[in-house]
């Protein structure tokens, strides 16, 4: 990154979510640029190992976000904010709608106040590419239309969006907004990779697979994923600027499930839940256009295969990050 919209150096960046899967790989690079890094976290997903050993410019603030006090305090002196914190356990929410919302919307909310009180006024936020639902447009684009909303983690986070586009614009605040597609890579702590590999864990010679095994998504690398978004933050700078960030094409979890299973060496005998999708709520196709931030200058580096592997090896070689199974 090399203009000056780009210059981490020096600057006091808040991570909400800083011990999770992709907060964690976000406090590394900004670190590595010179940032002065506040990772903010409850650790009820994230962990300690992913933000370990302790490092120069960096602190670490065990805390709840529904704990306004606290995220205000976290956030005095800070210059930007990356707030990826959630809850996002997407299969699961309807048992527990109100956490759904106590962690996907009012955090938002206090996250943005904070932010007043305190000055500062640059927002990443870690949407979803479930807020298009079931469309029948594929590839999707950021300006398609937001259908009947089928998840309530969707409905969250379209929530969410709009607190973050109506404090950009009533406040003076600028917002990137990413909707992404499943994450895979080192320190994934949750998605389908995850699930087989539990199951496989317990049983190699069946895996029970939600649905009829048909269903097509896209995913993307961690690494590249934190590329695109620091990419969009250069060279994007209106007060809202919105991003899909995915992978050019999609898999089958049929297909899926076989990388998985010749990479564990393992021959299992499939059974399927059967119908289209997974659970209520579950979008079936998932493939988001990307040819806006592709148009910043931006391509994935590792395809869905290499992720998909790379994820295993690092399951297998981190078994912490299985220990709340």
């Amino acid at each position: 990154m090399s203009s000056a919209n780009a210059d981490w150096n020096g600057k006091h960046v808040l991570v909400t979510g800083g011990a999770g899967f992709i907060g964690s790989h976000v406090a590394d690079v900004l670190l590595a640029r010179g940032a002065r890094v506040t990772v903010f976290d409850d650790f009820s997903t994230g962990f300690r190992e992913f933000i370990a050993p302790a490092r120069e410019n960096l602190r670490v603030v065990e805390g709840d976000l529904l704990d306004q006090a606290r995220i205000g305090e976290a956030m005095r002196g800070v210059d930007f904010v990356f707030h990826l914190a959630a809850n996002a356990d997407i299969k699961d929410n309807l048992a527990q709608p109100r956490k759904c919302i106590d962690q996907n919307v009012v955090v938002t909310q206090n996250v943005l106040e904070a932010m007043r009180a305190a000055g500062a006024r640059e927002i990443v936020f870690a949407s979803t590419g479930s807020v298009y639902g079931e469309t029948d447009l594929i590839p999707t684009p950021e300006n398609a239309p937001f259908p009947v909303q089928t998840s309530l983690y969707a409905t969250s986070k379209v929530a969410a969006e709009g607190l973050l586009t109506s404090y950009a614009l009533g406040y003076g605040f600028r917002a990137w907004i990413f909707r992404f597609v499943s994450i895979l890579g080192p320190r994934y702590t949750h998605g389908h990779v995850m699930d087989f590999w539990r199951k496989l864990r317990r049983d190699p010679s069946r895996l029970e697979v939600l649905g009829n095994g048909k269903q097509q998504k896209s995913y993307l690398n961690v690494s590249d994923c934190v590329a695109a978004i620091l990419v969009a933050i250069d060279k994007a700078r209106e007060p809202i600027n919105i991003f899909n960030l995915g992978h050019g094409y999609w898999i089958e979890v049929d297909k899926s499930i076989g990388i998985i299973t010749r990479t564990l060496g393992l021959s299992p005998r499939l059974e399927y839940g059967g119908g289209e999708r997974g659970w209520v709520g579950d979008s079936p196709r998932i493939l988001l256009d990307t040819s806006r931030i592709r148009a910043l200058g931006w391509a994935p580096t590792k395809s869905i295969e290499e992720s998909v592997v790379e994820t295993l090896q690092f399951l297998a070689t981190h078994p912490f990050s299985d220990r709340r199974s």
